[in-house]
């Protein structure tokens, strides 16, 4: 596989960051995280992926060799599973969060909400 796909999926995670240091309302903030969690996904899906590869199932009198050399490892799509339903939950409680901070602070702006302490 090119090693360009790896270094777009990189740029992705790079624009997601940027979006959570570099920008103060709290909106950008928590889209900068789910694009960082949807790069971090797709680095997972693109380690377990395989040129020509196949399920990791074995049909009766195949030996388990043969399938080492052309299966798909299924650990990394497993492990997407769990992330993304571990990312949904997140998503939720910063979304809460921050119709609380609007609730009491009128604004989405981090700086005006660090000034208004209360």
């Amino acid at each position: 596989m090119s090693i360009a796909i790896y270094l777009l999926a990189f740029a992705v995670l790079l624009i997601g960051l940027y979006a959570v240091v570099g920008k103060k309302n709290v909106i950008k903030i928590i889209v900068g995280l789910l694009v960082i969690d949807y790069a971090v996904n797709l680095l997972l899906v693109l380690i377990g992926y395989r040129t020509g590869g196949r399920a990791p199932i074995l049909d009766e009198g195949e030996a388990a060799s043969s399938l080492a050399a052309t299966g798909v490892d299924p650990l990394p799509q497993a492990m997407v599973l769990t992330s993304i339903v571990i990312g949904l939950g997140l998503t939720a409680l910063m979304v809460a969060m921050a119709i609380r901070l609007y609730e009491k602070y009128e604004t989405f702006d981090m700086n005006e909400i660090r000034e208004l302490r209360g």
